[in-house]
């Protein structure tokens, strides 16, 4: 199992931004941000679940300020519905994303696999997926 994952981005703010319109349709939230005054080298967020009374801080989904390595990251949030898959969707493209796959059913996958996926800003592959059969 995945704790977290993360990925480079070439320009922090533009990212923070368009991950912070888009990851907020899915309950996630920005919880966690580090200056690279603070990391000794570069800036750094978290996306995660917010945070109550019960719940510590723990980021899923971290972007990190640097050089882009080749080929770019391919990342898939699972999400219980086929309505946040359109959401997310729909969120990316009003971000600045762009169309990498409509959402549908992919049943060369699995018969249920409804997916959508989205470039972020710096072309990397974002996708969300229902593997719910409606």
């Amino acid at each position: 199992m995945i704790d977290h994952t993360g990925i480079v981005v070439s320009d922090f703010e533009r990212s923070k931004s368009f991950y912070s319109a888009t990851l907020t349709v899915l309950g996630l939230s920005l919880v966690a941000e580090y200056p690279a005054s603070m990391t000794g080298n570069t800036d750094t967020a978290g996306f995660g679940l917010p945070s109550n009374s019960e719940v510590s801080i723990s980021p899923e989904f971290w972007i990190s300020q640097g050089t882009l390595s080749f080929p770019l990251v391919h990342v898939a949030f699972r999400v219980e519905s086929r309505s946040l898959v359109e959401a997310f969707y729909n969120a990316a493209l009003a971000a600045g994303g762009r169309d990498n796959g409509a959402p549908g059913l992919r049943p060369q996958y699995h018969p249920n696999y409804y997916a959508a996926f989205v470039l972020d800003p710096d072309g990397h592959n974002i996708e969300t997926v229902c593997r719910e059969p409606t």
